[in-house]
């Protein structure tokens, strides 16, 4: 799997790895890490569901990058329409009537759920973000957005505030006007709860009581991600969604849902929303539009909301918002998805190949305390003792403590696997095109990569 012989002639980069890594070293300046820390693989090539350093070495990309590349790396059709469209027209400002961006648009209407039927294009997700609390604010003319710990929306100004983990602590100046919550999550349930009735219930009215003593009157929205991602791939108990959307017509807050990283097939479906019969008055998406070939997001904003801004100009705005090679990716992915399965291949995957893997794992390995997902959207909960869950590492975790993740996912790099760790979990997120038997390769090397993980269990050592 990391030989010479496994990286496609083909598709083979030529330059030199040092000096890649050098001009790195000396220029680049990385997200979320200290920079002195780091050594960054140089990648060579990438093609379907894998990438390939200079040495050869080919990963099965069981990460999507950041869960994006949802039809994979080098989509023949998406490069095709994104070279027709640069030879036709590269880019014109926001203002313009553009074919591409009209018809992107529209493929994208098309598929949201209700009556989300007007498109704000961003170029991600976290100004889709930033733009949808800016439109709940403006329509409600009210200043206070509720988000829930266990959440990730992006790292410009008010995404960042919005988001509920701890790369939110060094910006967070307490003033944003962000009132938080948890959300529900059984496994580690901050009400006590033992079913997912009670839990669902229980958030539900943690929920309504902070709505109460923050005042109604002073929030404009809630924004939740439909599935967590980032924060654990955490699937919401069957009417929760349903009970928010009650909760926040009755009291006059827009439901805002982020679907940055589960939109577009990632769960077996377009969108997360689908999978719950909820219809938010926003939603945000960006990744999985067009698995991010040029950066594009946009927010989906419903009949009501769009209306306020008819005789109102809207606040807001970007040079590069709709621009024409981003719209053209998308048009060109959008339809590729649709001709070929694409959404449809992801939920089966997941129903017959990852799901009943991951639990046959599970069964086999002390370090997983719990398995969780849809689609190609899944999580491993890896714990030190599976009686008490207690993580196998703890929060935010860095240095020696967060060795045994480090250990895991050393592992499944030198077995020639390229995992999604996040504190004590490893997402299973590979593109939505990911084959039966590349699934079924990913399973084998996670199988055997987790024996690095049972070895920091309280089961180390024991004959089982």
């Amino acid at each position: 799997m990391t030989s010479q012989d496994s990286t496609p002639a083909a598709f083979a980069v030529p330059g030199d790895k040092d000096a890649v890594k050098a001009a790195d070293r000396a220029h680049v300046f990385h997200s979320w890490s200290a920079q002195g820390r780091i050594d960054p693989l140089a990648v060579a090539g990438a093609e379907g569901a894998y990438f390939w350093d200079y040495d050869g070495n080919r990963y099965l990309d069981f990460s999507s990058q950041l869960v994006n590349t949802n039809i994979g790396h080098q989509h023949p059709k998406v490069v095709a329409a994104i070279q027709e469209q640069a030879g036709r027209l590269c880019t014109l400002a926001p203002g313009f009537a553009v074919d591409v961006r009209s018809e992107a648009a529209r493929l994208i209407a098309a598929r949201t759920p209700g009556d989300l039927d007007r498109i704000f294009f961003t170029n991600g997700g976290a100004e889709a973000i930033e733009n949808a609390v800016r439109m709940a604010r403006v329509h409600t003319g009210r200043p206070k957005v509720m988000a829930a710990y266990r959440s990730y929306h992006g790292a410009t100004a008010a995404a960042i505030n919005l988001t509920g983990e701890p790369r939110r602590w060094a910006s967070d100046t307490g003033t944003a006007g962000v009132v938080r919550f948890f959300g529900p999550h059984l496994y580690r349930s901050h009400f006590h709860a033992t079913t997912e009735a009670e839990e669902c219930a229980r958030a539900l009215e943690h929920l309504e009581q902070t709505i109460l003593f923050e005042g109604p009157h002073t929030l404009a929205a809630v924004v939740l991600e439909t599935i967590v991602g980032t924060a654990g791939v955490l699937m919401p108990p069957e009417g929760y969604l349903a009970g928010v959307r009650e909760i926040c017509d009755r009291h006059g807050i827009l439901l805002v849902l982020d679907e940055v990283m589960a939109g577009f097939g990632r769960t077996g479906t377009w969108f997360a929303a689908d999978l719950y019969d909820v219809v938010p008055d926003l939603l945000t998406f960006a990744k999985g539009v067009n698995s991010g070939y040029v950066p594009l997001g946009g927010v989906a904003i419903s009949q009501a909301v769009a209306a306020t801004f008819d005789d109102r100009p809207y606040p807001g705005g970007l040079t590069y918002s709709g621009h024409p090679l981003a719209c053209a990716s998308a048009v060109a992915t959008l339809n590729a998805m649709a001709e070929e399965g694409i959404v449809e291949n992801a939920a089966r995957i997941g129903e017959d190949v990852l799901g009943p893997g991951l639990r046959e794992i599970a069964a086999r390995h002390p370090s997983v305390g719990e398995v969780r997902g849809t689609g190609v959207f899944w999580a491993l909960d890896l714990v030190r003792d599976r009686e008490t869950r207690e993580p196998l590492v703890p929060y935010n975790a860095s240095g020696d403590a967060a060795k045994p993740m480090n250990d895991f996912a050393a592992a499944c790099k030198t077995r020639g696997l390229w995992p999604f760790v996040n504190m004590n979990r490893t997402h299973v997120v590979p593109p939505c095109t990911v084959t039966e038997s590349e699934a079924k390769e990913g399973l084998a090397v996670l199988d055997e990569a987790l024996s690095a993980a049972d070895a920091h269990t309280t089961d180390a050592g024991r004959v089982r």
